[in-house]
């Protein structure tokens, strides 16, 4: 079961309820600490206390948030002793992601006025 972290709804509660699995995709994504993890993942493993140190975290939510990429398949760990290390199951996932940073690139980060982004009033008070 993965968790989102706005409304603690289940996201494959969401496919079962007839999302389509690329929505679901990216709503895992939708969170800046999921981001940040998968981004620190891509340089190479780390255990939650790595994490935690490095992203300046609690451990709880570190682990949330890892649990929830790893329902996704898209984080796995290994197992070396009492200690888990963490990575990146599918590291095409940061070609998606670079694929994203062009896009935003390209549309001037539009996206972040958009309505349904949830960021557009923070984006006007900030502009007014």
């Amino acid at each position: 079961m993965t968790i989102d972290g706005d409304g603690g709804r289940c996201v494959s509660a969401d496919i079962a309820a007839g999302i389509s699995p690329a929505a679901a995709l990216f709503h895992s994504l939708a969170d800046e600490t999921r981001l940040r993890i998968v981004q620190r993942l891509a340089r190479g493993e780390a255990r939650v206390v790595d994490l935690t140190a490095e992203l300046r975290l609690a451990q709880s939510t570190v682990s949330k948030h890892l649990a929830c990429l790893r329902d996704c398949h898209l984080v796995d760990y290994r197992a070396q002793g009492r200690q888990s290390f963490y990575s990146l199951t599918r590291p095409e996932l940061m070609d998606l992601l670079a694929s994203a940073e062009y896009l935003l690139a390209a549309t001037g980060h539009a996206v972040a006025l958009c309505p349904g982004s949830g960021q557009a009033g923070l984006m006007e008070e900030a502009v007014s």
